[in-house]
């Protein structure tokens, strides 16, 4: 079963609480996930590999670690997921970056595939699929079924604030997939929205209603 990280570190704890207030503007916001994303990075390819390698310094020759590869891929659920990228490239500048447009039927809320679009290379690399909610799970877990079936194997999903209900559905359809979440929230209400939660991240990000 694919592990579970929810963050307590108090510098994304402050952004997030900050991030969730009604009254965040939509460039705060914006900047905000921004910040947020990169903080997670930072310990979510805590264990990408790494290898020996010889440098030069100004003093003299030196052996030194750097990263066995820079296989990886970032790659968001549309729309919202593309407030996160920004931030995860600051990170990891030479990642690539894919897209999965996937929309929730308003009635049924089950996920609809829009359009997908992925590195080529996607089976080599350490995937990153990102959205800032994970509610009830459909479009998560239906994002990473669209990457499996073009090759990716490597995936972690990465996402702001998650219900319990979407990790226990994402944990059953993908046990393989490790989840990193900043702040996990206590329901989803009626209406599939995670309670407190933020609002529609999308709408928030974009400034849209």
């Amino acid at each position: 079963m694919g592990n579970v990280y929810v963050f307590d570190h108090p510098l994304i704890q402050h952004k997030m609480a900050i991030l969730r207030d009604k009254n965040t503007g939509t460039k705060d916001f914006r900047e905000l996930t921004k910040e947020i994303s990169m903080m997670m990075t930072y310990e979510a390819t805590r264990n990408l590999p790494l290898k020996d390698v010889e440098i030069e310094t100004p003093i003299r020759k030196a052996k030194v670690r750097m990263l066995k590869g820079e296989d990886i891929a970032i790659v968001p659920i549309l729309r919202a997921g593309l407030g996160m990228v920004e931030g995860m490239q600051a990170i990891v500048p030479n990642a690539k970056v894919g897209h999965i447009g996937v929309y929730r039927d308003p009635d049924t809320h089950k996920p609809i595939e829009y359009y997908c679009k992925l590195p080529s290379d996607i089976a080599s690399r350490q995937v990153f699929v990102v959205d800032p909610m994970l509610a009830t799970g459909g479009s998560a877990a239906a994002s990473i079924d669209f990457i499996k079936e073009r090759g990716g194997k490597n995936i972690i999903f990465m996402c702001l604030i998650a219900a319990p209900e979407g990790i226990e559905f994402l944990q059953n359809r993908h046990p393989d997939v490790d989840i990193f979440i900043a702040a996990k929230d206590s329901h989803l209400n009626e209406h599939a929205y995670i309670v407190p939660g933020l609002g529609d991240a999308g709408d928030r990000l974009f400034g849209t209603k």
